[in-house]
């Protein structure tokens, strides 16, 4: 049996090429062993003997591990509904009553622009229940990304209560793997750090019991900020071995993967919310659908290389934006500058700095709308019009000078929140906002907006098109700054999770129409820093906020990590020198952004010339490079970064395989380091410091086979151009 060169499937009892899963196929037929795949990934299926499909493979080409045994592969979907639990008691997501069920009925296989595609078709005949595996995987790329859709075929209602996004078994056992995961905590995002899997699952002595072990590492995320405590992801990298499996859940709302053992090896489970985790199930009527997130697996040799794929794939998936290789520098008057006190005569000496420096945006933050006396507009936000308090001519006097300088004028918005004092929250219908038990959600002075509601929904699209299309702001900087768990209960809503999760994705559409209607529009996502930097809303969005942290020697860790998050050329990241700082921690503090997307503040107003001579000279150095960041891929010389690790160093390998770039930061420790940089060991390379301009900040040199770096201040940062010569 072989794939075609189309994408269809081969192989007895072919189903492949067709237009469409037939569900004519009869019941007690065996269902065909399947492959499919392209040139960087091939996927094996294989009928059990319990009738269930099941993913035999799941390698790149070359691999030369055999097809998983069957006692080890899990059915292709997992799912509790009330009535019909699960197989045995315990943590795991496997071994479910329906899961078992589920027979194939069809499959069909296609080929679009951008990548193959392969859905599954699997019946319960007992329940009517039809679940369409639907697999994607871009051309080029180790990664597979998989979605269920359910469809109540039978005649009675059916409460679902979990229900997988992807499932993978046969993995090398918990004794040979190590497994990466990433805390993401305000102002300390992104921190990975590495465990062996066999301290969380122990060995029970499966042969003398005859059982498998009940035990699961599990991480779930919870409520509207769904990167709040972990990043939906996580990774196995095989001890010895180097093979990496590198996933992420493309979930908006509530998450859940799961680790385990079975038959020896070990099982990968990725969810979206449960209702155990989440309070999330569904009623779906006779003739009702329901399709889960997305659970994405990238595989590579080594989580840098897993990593690579893995970026190219979110570059892949994502809404095309012309920002996504432009790049601009975008300079926002918050972080460390005004703090959500703009007025006139605050802000146009920092526009006319801002664009002195380089800036190419220009953001006024929160605080534009506030025109209470004592600047407390927390409750009372929802309305989005100007401060006359504080534009006492007009925020266009504003808008209007931030074009005169050459940029684009931006500002902050927080769509979802109403504050219980504004007005709004008197004229929109009750049904418009989140409730329980038909109360009306309150969290910090503030209601949630519901976005499957019209009236939300047209209460926001008047608040854009007013603001981008009337007064001809180019940037929009959307916030989230409460976080509702477990979510809302509307009418006709079983669950609040499942309520939270519709209305995650009534934003995602909502903010896409937005972008259709203005197509110039660059959107930046921020949810208190990170806290909602999911693949999900990542797809949509054009930037990602990576942290709300304000302290530069801290910063330096999460920017060198954020790149695990969110492409280089989405991941914002703080830059803001001070007339106070000296000159090396001026170049220390923007130096930490220039492998990511520049975002300038900073009281740039108050410099000298010589120092915002200094600032300038870095915003040039990026446009120099930006180009290549739009297409590079992250790598990590000295391993993943630890929060107080005296030398944090953060990678981008170019397209073109010749070209690297290479910040390395000084915080501590000894004054120089040397630093392996493996994919240019053993080749002639040229080195060339980028920032700071100035010799006396440091020194690289190429060994043959690493870079040597000199720093002898501290804090310092370097970043370096290698270049291979041919």
């Amino acid at each position: 049996m072989t794939g075609t060169a189309d994408g269809g499937i081969r192989g007895e009892g072919d189903q492949g090429g067709g237009s469409g899963c037939r569900p004519g196929r009869r019941e007690e037929s065996r269902a065909p062993d399947v492959r499919w795949g392209h040139d960087a990934l091939e996927v094996r299926f294989a009928t059990a003997p319990d009738g269930t499909l099941r993913l035999t493979r799941l390698a790149r080409p070359g691999d030369a591990s055999e097809p998983v045994p069957l006692e080890q592969a899990l059915p292709l979907v997992e799912l509790t509904a009330l009535g019909h639990g699960s197989g045995w008691s315990g943590p795991r997501f496997t071994g479910s009553a329906l899961g078992t069920r589920l027979r194939h009925r069809g499959h069909r296989a296609a080929r679009h622009a951008d990548g193959d595609r392969l859905t599954v078709e699997l019946h319960d005949p007992g329940t009517g229940l039809t679940a369409f595996v639907e697999l994607t995987s871009p051309r080029g790329l180790p990664v597979l990304r998989s979605r269920v859709r359910l469809r109540n075929d039978g005649t009675q209602p059916l409460v679902v209560q979990s229900v997988s996004s992807l499932l993978l078994g046969g993995l090398p056992s918990p004794d040979a793997l190590d497994l990466l995961l990433a805390r993401n905590d305000w102002l300390a995002e992104a921190r990975w750090r590495t465990e062996p899997l066999r301290s969380a699952v122990a060995d029970i002595g499966a042969d003398a019991h005859q059982h498998d072990s009940r035990a699961a590492r599990v991480l779930t995320g919870r409520g509207s900020w769904p990167t709040d405590g972990h990043l939906p992801m996580g990774a196995l990298t095989e001890r010895g071995g180097g093979r990496t499996w590198l996933w992420q859940i493309e979930s908006p709302a509530g998450w859940r993967w799961d680790l385990g053992e079975r038959a020896h090896g070990t099982y990968l489970a990725l969810n979206g919310p449960t209702d155990a985790e989440h309070q999330w199930r569904i009623r779906l009527a006779p003739g009702a659908e329901f399709t889960t997130v997305s659970g994405v697996l990238a595989l590579g040799s080594g989580f840098d290389g897993a990593m690579a794929a893995l970026t190219a794939y979110r570059r892949a998936v994502r809404r095309p934006h012309p920002d996504h290789t432009a790049l601009p520098v975008v300079f926002n008057d918050y972080m460390n500058t005004l703090m959500g006190d703009p007025t006139t005569a605050k802000l146009l000496p920092l526009v006319d700095a801002a664009a002195r420096a380089g800036a190419e945006f220009f953001c006024v933050d929160a605080g534009w709308y506030d025109d209470s006396a004592d600047g407390g507009w927390w409750d009372g936000v929802g309305e989005w019009l100007p401060s006359r308090r504080r534009f006492p001519g007009g925020l266009g006097v504003v808008l209007d000078r931030i074009r005169e300088r050459g940029m684009v004028p931006g500002l902050w918005l927080e769509p979802e929140v109403v504050g219980v004092r504004s007005p709004v929250a008197a004229v929109l219908p009750a049904d418009a906002f989140f409730q329980r038990d038909g109360v009306r959600l309150v969290e910090q002075g503030r209601h949630q907006l519901d976005l499957r509601h019209p009236a939300a929904r047209a209460h926001l699209d008047r608040t854009v098109d007013r603001i981008v299309g009337d007064w001809g702001v180019g940037y929009l900087k959307l916030d989230y700054n409460i976080v509702v768990d477990p979510g809302t209960c509307a009418p006709g809503d079983l669950s609040p999770g499942a309520g939270l999760l519709g209305h995650a994705r009534a934003y995602l559409d909502w903010l896409s129409h937005a972008l259709d209607r203005h197509p110039g529009l660059v959107v930046e996502n921020c949810a208190s820093g990170g806290m909602r930097m999911d693949g999900a809303t990542l797809a949509v969005a054009q930037l990602q906020s990576t942290s709300d942290q304000q302290d530069p020697l801290r910063y330096p860790a999460v920017a060198a990590a954020a790149p695990t998050a969110v492409p280089p050329e989405q991941g914002a990241v703080w830059a803001y020198p001070q007339p106070e700082y000296d000159d090396d921690l001026i170049a220390f503090t923007l130096g930490g952004a220039l492998l990511g997307r520049v975002h300038l503040s900073g009281r740039l107003d108050r410099m000298s010339e010589r120092q915002l001579a200094l600032v300038r000279d870095a915003v040039d150095t990026y446009k120099a490079i930006r180009g290549d960041l739009a297409h590079a891929v992250p790598f990590w010389p000295l391993g993943l970064p630890g929060w107080t690790d005296p030398w944090p160093a953060l990678g981008m390998r170019g397209a073109d395989g010749r070209t690297s770039y290479l910040s390395v930061w000084r915080r501590g420790g000894e004054a120089a380091r040397r630093i392996p940089v493996g994919h240019l060991a053993g080749r002639r390379v040229r080195v060339e410091v980028l920032h700071p301009s100035t010799t006396a900040a440091g020194a690289a040199v190429w060994d043959g086979e690493a870079l040597r770096v000199s720093l002898p201040r501290a804090p310092a940062v370097l970043l370096v151009r290698l270049t291979a010569e041919p």
